[in-house]
């Protein structure tokens, strides 16, 4: 499996601990960025994110903004992607269970580092249910 991270300088610490907290569960990442605390815009990256899950580059996403809320719209965007919010272990739960979210966004000014861990675990370990969600899921992609 491999997941995609991208972060504005909201995020970059909290992308950092991802990284290294999906490294040690022995998952390839592929960091799209940004690589500092400089001020950048996190339309781009929430983009470049949402492009590598649904061109099939990667297999899901982590995007990391200062509330999570800017980058999970621009991921969103994209066309296939459906990137939720979370901001507790249960969120993270039911945003895979039920939506089949393919990229997962966190708030590094909101969300302490050991509770991301927390939701990150839970949304990768997670089984999207399908059955009845899966004909939403499909009005989803098809918005």
């Amino acid at each position: 499996m491999k997941i995609a991270v991208a972060a504005d300088h909201g995020g970059y610490k909290l992308k950092e601990k991802v990284k290294e907290h999906l490294l040690e569960r022995g998952i390839e990442v592929e960091d799209l960025g940004t690589h500092s605390e400089e001020s950048v815009d996190y339309p781009i990256y929430g983009k470049l994110c949402g492009e590598a899950v649904a061109s099939g580059q990667a297999d899901l996403g982590v995007v990391v903004c200062g509330t999570g809320i800017g980058i999970s719209i621009a991921a969103n965007k994209v066309h296939g992607i459906r990137c939720g919010l979370c901001t507790s272990v249960e969120m993270a739960h039911l945003t895979k269970q039920h939506n089949n979210a393919n990229i997962l966004a966190l708030g590094g000014r909101t969300t302490g580092e050991e509770l991301a861990m927390e939701i990150v675990d839970e949304w990768l370990d997670t089984q999207y249910e399908g059955g009845r969600h899966q004909r939403r899921v499909e009005m989803l992609d098809n918005l």
